[in-house]
């Protein structure tokens, strides 16, 4: 607890004492997301090859969030004996304060460098390094105008880093780093994960394409029977801005590994699900991914994303059709979970810096247990950017969970009610 305490209060200074010190300075890198309403709807870094690089420069950065809870929940499962499971009894109150620490640094003409800490999550209320990458969109730190043309459209990412599959982890919650989702929750299926490995890009007149390898490892080791496997990701997409009020974007993705030691595309966010406890049995410890899905395909998997993304003025649409399959060494067939979402957003104001929208998120797999489940969540939610670097945002949520056998804890389960979230991002 005193750990928890400690780190959140220096958080809130430290983020407090920066963001003032941001308002008198120009932050902005070369190529860079920036971490407050300005990098909405920006999915990879954006690639301009006009340099500001005048020597070494340091950004320090953060984010603070802060939940309010009021969910309930129920279910039907019952044991052997036919006497019922017993739901956790929820409460209504806030949840851990979480922060992050980011350290970006241009090194080079062309070349920067990020680091992300979790200063305190649901998880880890102790702070650990998420990941980190060294980014090069010139080579002129080898030699001035080196493959020059190439690089004009090429970008280059190494690290141990958050891998680029899909576009759905562009809008996600990275713990405190909240602002880039207008809701409160992820996906049920939340597909993220940090390996090491490298990524290559390449865009010309709106599209793009990327293909990366990794080591499949979110735990490294170089024991001979944890360090074998790969994994393979690739995207290809297209991205205008059609009109001054229309924009498309459309990109398919894959993730794939041949065999790995343990795949944890699924279930690699440390930090934990913003919905704390539901769907948990009285008594029990806390399960950090409660309200999630993790099929536990463990060592194959294959996995394809499609996301649609259309912004007409204030109003936007993104979507998320997802097909995965694998299985662990253990399992002779492979078994598949496929995901479907669909979010649609308004953003009004002169600065559109309020919002209503919702989201409809289902995922239909066939679980490790034998039965064949489906999950569905509805979310709908409203936000104030106060300022560029504080969102205030509320979200009702109804989850439904069907196909779970009688002895579940999970057979007919349901949770709903609001949440309410703070985020602080510089």
């Amino acid at each position: 607890m005193k750990s928890i305490f400690t780190n959140s209060v220096v958080a809130v200074m430290l983020i407090g004492g920066l963001n003032g010190f941001a308002q008198k300075n120009n932050r902005s890198l070369d190529n860079y997301r920036e971490p407050d309403k300005a990098g909405i709807n920006v999915f990879e870094s954006p690639k301009d090859t006009i340099s500001t690089f005048d020597g070494i420069r340091v950004r320090v950065g953060g984010s603070f969030a802060l939940q309010f809870q009021a969910l309930d929940h129920e279910a039907s499962g019952v044991d052997v004996d036919g006497n019922a499971l017993a739901l956790a009894e929820l409460g209504s109150n806030f949840n851990l304060a979480t922060a992050n620490l980011d350290l970006d640094v241009a090194l080079a003409d062309g070349v920067r460098m990020h680091l992300r800490t979790y200063l305190s999550s649901r998880h880890h209320p102790e702070p650990y390094v998420k990941g980190g990458y060294f980014q090069i969109d010139k080579l002129d730190f080898i030699k001035e105008g080196l493959l020059e043309d190439f690089m004009k459209h090429t970008t280059v990412r190494i690290g141990h880093m958050e891998n680029n599959y899909g576009d759905a982890h562009f809008r996600r919650s990275d713990n405190a780093q909240a602002i880039y989702n207008p809701f409160v929750g992820n996906l049920i299926m939340d597909a993220f994960t940090t390996e090491v490995g490298a990524e290559l890009y390449y865009r010309n007149s709106g599209f793009i394409g990327m293909v990366g390898f990794s080591n499949g490892k979110l735990n490294q080791s170089t024991v001979k029977n944890d360090a074998n496997g790969a994994s393979f990701l690739a995207k290809l997409g297209y991205d205008n801005q059609v009109t001054d009020d229309l924009r498309l974007r459309l990109t398919g993705s894959l993730y794939n590994t041949g065999s790995v030691a343990s795949s944890y595309l699924y279930s690699a966010d440390r930090t934990g699900s913003r919905y704390y406890h539901v769907m948990q049995a009285e008594g029990a410890d806390d399960n950090f991914r409660s309200g999630r899905y993790n099929p536990n395909f463990g060592n194959k998997v294959t996995a394809f994303m499609i996301n649609p993304f259309v912004k007409y003025r204030g109003l936007e649409f993104f979507g998320t059709v997802e097909v995965a399959n694998g299985r662990r060494n253990s399992e002779a067939d492979r078994r598949s979970a496929n995901q479907y979402a669909g979010e649609l957003i308004y953003r009004f104001g002169s600065k559109e810096n309020f919002y209503v929208g919702g989201r409809y998120n289902m995922v239909d797999a066939e679980d490790r247990s034998g039965d064949d489940v489906e999950i569905s969540r509805f979310n709908f939610a409203a936000g104030w950017f106060m300022t560029n670097n504080i969102l205030v945002k509320a979200e009702y949520v109804n989850q439904t969970y069907d196909g779970y056998a009688t002895d579940n804890i999970l057979h007919d389960g349901q949770f709903d009610g609001l949440m309410m979230e703070a985020v602080i991002s510089f």
